[in-house]
């Protein structure tokens, strides 16, 4: 099966913010080692308890130090940005690295409203903008005209070069797999986000509104989940403490830093936040490498998608190392 990463570099108590980008540096490495598919990182703002607010930098670092693996963005969220600027980030990046690059895009903020406007003072206008700006997008990416009539035909993005990247749609509802359907390209749902919540319908839209086109004559779709692997489940429990208190003070507008597990679970919960936590630990694939895959497994023949990609807050990054290294092994695509 193919399976991929997603990163996104979390901050962690006691721990400066830039050590959180340079082991998503160092993760992608990692990760190549062990025989994964793709190395995705996220775009967020203003957020302190998610720091990776740059996705094509950090591409361009891993790219640099990194051979195989599939490098992109999950994504780009292109309401903030000019797509003629975007094609041209990509452009380089492909030159970089050829034949290695995702464009994974997305239509919401990664933010909160009053930095959505400083990011870009048309946010309220530029959502709706979102097929026309992918569609110009996929045009000048590809080194291909702009639809007949555009102001901007003559604008060419460089460097060009024999290949381009590919171009996938992600999204937690309904929106981003129509788009996705229409322009015939490739689809991501965030499962971890929503916790499945939408996942199964956004996959039957996007299948049934399927445009073939040239480069993806068929449907191709993924999902992205929470996943934690140990050696025991007990372990594995005991590492999640600090994601799930992370959500639980997120639902009451609390963020910050992951705090170490032994602090996350000497947290004071009320009644229905400890009925959450036990949800959390219950529904969230966590448990021995063998344990997680098959739930990994499960969810991708049940949903009929094609690849699968994971993403994992850990307090301690060799925690963290080790669940890929217990999934990948649990795959068959890493030595036991």
């Amino acid at each position: 099966m193919r399976l991929s990463v997603l990163d996104q570099s979390i901050a962690v108590a006691g721990r400066p913010h830039e050590e959180s980008i340079r082991n998503t540096v160092a993760l992608a490495r990692h990760c190549e080692a062990l025989g994964y598919d793709r190395f995705w990182v996220s775009e967020h703002h203003n957020h302190p308890t998610i720091v990776g607010t740059a996705p094509e930098i950090v591409m361009a670092a891993v790219a640099a130090t990194t051979e195989r693996i599939r490098i992109g963005s999950a994504g780009i969220m292109l309401p903030h940005y000019s797509p003629f600027k975007v094609a041209e980030v990509f452009r380089v990046l492909d030159a970089l690295a050829p034949g290695r690059i995702d464009m994974g895009l997305g239509r919401a903020p990664g933010s909160d409203g009053r930095t959505a406007f400083a990011l870009n003072p048309a946010a309220n206008e530029r959502p709706e903008h979102f097929p026309a700006d992918v569609r110009d997008l996929m045009a000048w990416v590809r080194n291909e005209p702009l639809v007949q009539g555009h102001p901007f035909a003559p604008v060419k993005a460089y460097p060009n070069g024999p290949t381009s990247p590919e171009i996938w749609i992600l999204g937690s509802s309904d929106y981003g797999a129509q788009v996705a359907a229409l322009f015939g390209l490739p689809y991501c749902f965030a499962w971890f986000f929503s916790d499945g919540a939408g996942g199964e319908r956004a996959i039957e839209l996007y299948k049934k509104n399927y445009r073939p086109s040239a480069r993806h004559p068929q449907p191709h779709s993924a999902l992205c989940v929470w996943a934690l692997a140990a050696d025991s489940m007990e372990e594995a429990q005991y590492q999640l403490t600090p994601r799930a208190l992370s959500r639980i003070n997120r639902d009451k507008g609390l963020l910050g830093p992951l705090v170490a597990p032994e602090v996350a679970a000497a947290a004071a919960l009320a009644p229905h936040e400890q009925a959450k936590m036990e949800r959390l630990r219950k529904e969230t694939f966590v448990g021995t490498g063998p344990d997680v895959m098959a739930r990994i497994v499960e969810l991708k023949n049940r949903i009929g998608v094609d690849e699968m990609a994971v993403v994992t807050w850990t307090y301690d990054e060799a925690v963290r190392r080790k669940s890929y290294t217990l999934l990948a092994q649990a795959g068959g695509f890493a030595p036991a």
